[in-house]
C-alpha cells in the first residue's frame, strides 16, 4: 500500500522553550487510513499537525505526502493536503454559500462541480437552513462543520483535522464521523488528533501516541493493548483505548523508553 504520509526524525524548538515540542518523530501512515494522533496537552500534536500541512517549518526532518518531499515541491504537496484546525476560522462577512464558492475559486474547481458539491455538504451537514446566514452569526459548532465542508470540497487525499469534534453536539458529531468515514472509504486518508478516545477507539484503524514530542507507540489498538501489558480494570474483557492510552503516557521521566 502506497503512504500517504512519511514523515522523516522531525524535530521542532520554539524560542525560550526548555525542550523540543517535537523531538526526532517518524511516522508512517498508509493510503486510506483512518489515524489517530493522540497525547496529552502539549504533548505536540498540533505542531505535528501544522509541519505536515505546511504551516510550519520544521527545523530539522523530512515530510513526504503522496511521495512529494514538502520541503522540495511545497506547492505540489498543499495541493492534496486539507487542514482544519482546532479553531475554525471563517470570512464572518460571507454566508455559508459565499465561503465556499471563495474556496472553490482559491482552489480552481470547475464552477458546477463546486456548486453540486457544496449543495451536498451543506445538506450533509445540516447547514442548508443557514446557507444565506452570515458566517458571523454562527455558533462555534456550526463554524466547525463550515470549514470541514470547505475542506472536503477539494476531495483531498489527505485530511488532517485538529480536535475537529469540539464544540459539536451529538447528532452534528455523528454526521461530522459519517463524513470522514465515507472519505476514507473513498480512499482519502484521515489524520486527527481528539481527546474523545471513544472516537480513535472505534474509528481509527492506526493510532499513534506521541508524549514530549516523540513517538512513543503506534499500531492497531490490539497492538498497543500487548504492549502496554494492559488488561481491563475489572479483570474480565479487554482494555479500552482509554486504559491504554493513560497506561502510556504515565509519567516516568523524560527518559522512559518508546515501546517496540
Amino acid at each position: 500500500m502506497p503512504l500517504a504520509l512519511d514523515v522523516e526524525h522531525l524535530v521542532k524548538h520554539f524560542p525560550g522553550a526548555d525542550r523540543a515540542a517535537v523531538d526526532d518523530l517518524s511516522l508512517r501512515v498508509e493510503a486510506g487510513t483512518f489515524y489517530a494522533l493522540l497525547g496529552p496537552n502539549g504533548a505536540g500534536k498540533t505542531t505535528t499537525l501544522r509541519m505536515i500541512a505546511g504551516l510550519l517549518a520544521p527545523d530539522a526532518g523530512r515530510i513526504a505526502i503522496d511521495g512529494i518531499d514538502l520541503a522540495i515541491d511545497p506547492l505540489a504537496a498543499k495541493r492534496i493536503v486539507a487542514y482544519v484546525p482546532d479553531e475554525p476560522l471563517l470570512y464572518d462577512k460571507l454566508t455559508p454559500i459565499e465561503y465556499l464558492e471563495l474556496i472553490a475559486a482559491l482552489w480552481r474547481i470547475d464552477p458546477e462541480p463546486a456548486r453540486v458539491a457544496s449543495t451536498r455538504l451543506l445538506d450533509l451537514l445540516g447547514l442548508t437552513p443557514h446557507a444565506l446566514q452570515r458566517c458571523e452569526t454562527f455558533s462555534r459548532g456550526m463554524r466547525q462543520k463550515l470549514v470541514l465542508a470547505g475542506a472536503l470540497m477539494r476531495a483531498p487525499r489527505l485530511l488532517i483535522l485538529d480536535e475537529p469534534l469540539t464544540g459539536l453536539d451529538a447528532e452534528a458529531a455523528r454526521l461530522v464521523k459519517n463524513l470522514l468515514g465515507d472519505h476514507v472509504g473513498a480512499g482519502g486518508t484521515v489524520i486527527l488528533t481528539t481527546h474523545i478516545l471513544e472516537v480513535a477507539e472505534r474509528m481509527a484503524a492506526r493510532i499513534g501516541v506521541i508524549r514530549s514530542g516523540r513517538l512513543i507507540a503506534e499500531g492497531t489498538l490490539d497492538e498497543l493493548r500487548s504492549r502496554a501489558h494492559v488488561v481491563a480494570p475489572s479483570g474480565h474483557g479487554v482494555a479500552t483505548l482509554e486504559d491504554v492510552f493513560l497506561e502510556l503516557v504515565a509519567d516516568r521521566g523524560e527518559d522512559a523508553p518508546v515501546l517496540p
